[in-house]
Order: structure tokens, then C-alpha cells, then sequence
């Protein structure tokens, strides 16, 4: 096998076919054919399951395409010289509100650094990102503490983030008690962690909070208190925007709970070095604001 049977492979998986991979690599549709059949003679195992329209990866070519991405990138590596630009395109995920907020911001960063490097970003829950992480379709992501991290990925801590009771214009409550028992709750999706440790730390008071909207995305539940529909705990990160400048907030917890964003990635991942980086970015542009309501 050789890196032109790699790269046909990828263009297959990133293309959705083999007649539009042969489009994108310059090859006949019959060349990309030969190209796979002559992988799948080398490894003993069908890559892709051709009864299925389009062709589906089989298992084992879900594995080939895990090494196929190593090897081209160790390729692209070696053939850098040293002190040269880091180019090709970083595969990152992230929880939506990191995207909304401290993600950007560490790209921008970034930017002047690598000013020949791209990215693909892919939003999600941190379940699911981590999956992605583990099968090679992500270099890392942005996640969450409290999720299970599988054996072959290590999780570092970039951000601890202040939580905070969002209220509707004109409230002036300042206790969690005292919102919970007059205005109703905009609960944010139960599914994620998030969500799990804003159940819990409510959970405690003995008050069930009454629910009136249950919405899976960050924007719809600042929205929602906007409107005046009820309350909400959200990131102190979202609040830096003009929409969330007429809402009442205030710490949530005594004393206040934060949660621990890290990136996660493979200990064996070919772009360590600018994950080390995108990490360090992390950390300065997530450092908490010294003004507190």
C-alpha cells in the first residue's frame, strides 16, 4: 500500500462516493476502484460494504481510515522542514457554548501563529465529540469534565467557568431561592453535563423549580429569558454580547459552582504541537473576568 491509495481512500470518505472521489483526486471512477480492491487484497478485509448505496465502511475500513490519517499526516509532517509553516487542516470539536465563546476567540489567537493552517470545526455534545477523537475523525475537542473518558484519550482542564442564574429584564431577585419559587425554570437539554449539574445543585434546594420551556440550544434559552418566559443557568461566557446586557444575573451557588472545560485528544496525536498551543490560547482567552455583578 502507498500514500496515493490513502489519499484515494480519504477522498471516497470525505466525498461521500467513488465517482466523486475519482472528480477530486484527477483519477478515472475504474483507477479509484482498482486503487481500494488493491487495499483490501493487501489487509484481507473488504473496506467497504458494497451493498450498501453508497458504499458503507465496513469495520475494518473504518480502521484503515483511522491510519490512513496518521500516515498522511506523519507524511506531511516529515516533509515540513524544520521551523517550517505548519499548514493542512486541524479537525476540532466542541460543546456549542464553547464554540460560541472562548473557541473562536483562541482561534483568532491562533491565527498569526499558523497563518497557514485551517480548520474544521464540528459541534456537538461531548459524548459523542470524544467518540470522534478516539476513531480519528477529530484531531481533539473541546468537553466537558464528568463525561467518561475512553482509555486510549487523555482530558486536560483549559477553562473552569463561573455558572450564573440569568433572570428576565426588570427582575430583581438575587437568591436562587427566592427565583425559584416565583418565575418559572427554561431548562437546557438533560443530556449533557451541563445540564446534569444544573439539575443537581437545584435539586438540592427541595424546591422544584416550575418548568415551563425545555430547549436544546444555548441561544433558545437565552432567548426564552429574554422574552421574559423565565429564569436560567447558563455560562457566565454567554453573557458577553449585547443580547444578554438588559438581563439580571448573579452567581449560581454558595459559593459559586464552576465547570471545567478541557480539550481531549490522543496521546499519540501527530499534531501535538499545535494542540499543546491551542490548549495554552485556551487558558488566556478563558481566564474569568475580574468583574462580578
Amino acid at each position: 500500500m502507498d500514500t496515493r491509495q490513502f489519499e484515494t481512500l480519504l477522498a471516497i470518505v470525505k466525498h461521500g462516493g467513488f465517482a466523486a472521489a475519482a472528480r477530486a483526486v484527477h483519477l478515472t471512477a475504474s483507477a479509484v476502484s482498482q486503487q481500494v480492491a488493491g487495499l483490501e487484497e493487501e489487509i484481507g478485509a473488504p473496506i467497504f460494504d458494497r451493498s450498501r448505496r453508497p458504499p458503507k465502511l465496513t469495520a475494518k475500513g473504518a480502521e484503515v481510515v483511522r491510519t490512513a490519517r496518521a500516515v498522511l499526516q506523519l507524511v506531511h509532517d516529515a516533509r515540513t522542514p524544520a521551523g517550517g509553516a505548519v499548514r493542512g487542516t486541524l479537525a476540532i470539536g466542541s460543546l456549542r457554548t464553547g464554540a460560541q465563546s472562548i473557541l473562536p476567540r483562541a482561534l483568532a489567537a491562533l491565527r498569526p501563529i499558523y497563518p497557514d493552517l485551517t480548520y474544521r470545526l464540528r459541534i456537538g455534545m461531548s459524548e459523542e465529540l470524544m467518540n470522534e477523537v478516539a476513531s480519528g475523525q477529530l484531531d481533539a475537542a473541546l468537553v466537558a469534565e464528568h463525561v467518561a473518558v475512553p482509555p486510549s484519550l487523555y482530558w486536560t482542564e483549559v477553562v473552569s467557568e463561573m455558572l450564573v442564574v440569568i433572570t428576565p429584564p426588570g427582575t430583581h431577585s438575587r437568591s436562587l431561592e427566592e427565583v425559584v419559587s416565583n418565575i418559572p425554570y427554561i431548562r437546557y437539554r438533560t443530556q449533557v453535563p451541563l445540564a446534569r449539574q444544573v439539575d443537581t445543585e437545584i435539586a438540592r434546594l427541595g424546591v422544584e423549580p416550575e418548568q415551563i420551556v425545555s430547549v436544546n440550544t444555548m441561544t433558545s434559552v437565552i432567548g426564552c429569558v429574554q422574552a421574559g418566559l423565565g429564569f436560567a443557568v447558563v455560562p457566565h461566557a454567554v453573557m458577553h454580547n449585547a443580547v444578554t446586557a438588559s438581563l439580571g444575573w448573579f452567581p449560581f451557588g454558595h459559593p459559586p459552582i464552576h465547570r471545567r472545560l478541557g480539550i481531549v485528544q490522543s496521546p499519540h496525536s501527530t499534531r501535538g504541537g499545535v494542540l499543546s498551543r491551542l490548549s495554552e490560547t485556551l487558558r488566556e482567552v478563558g481566564r474569568p473576568d475580574d468583574d462580578c455583578d
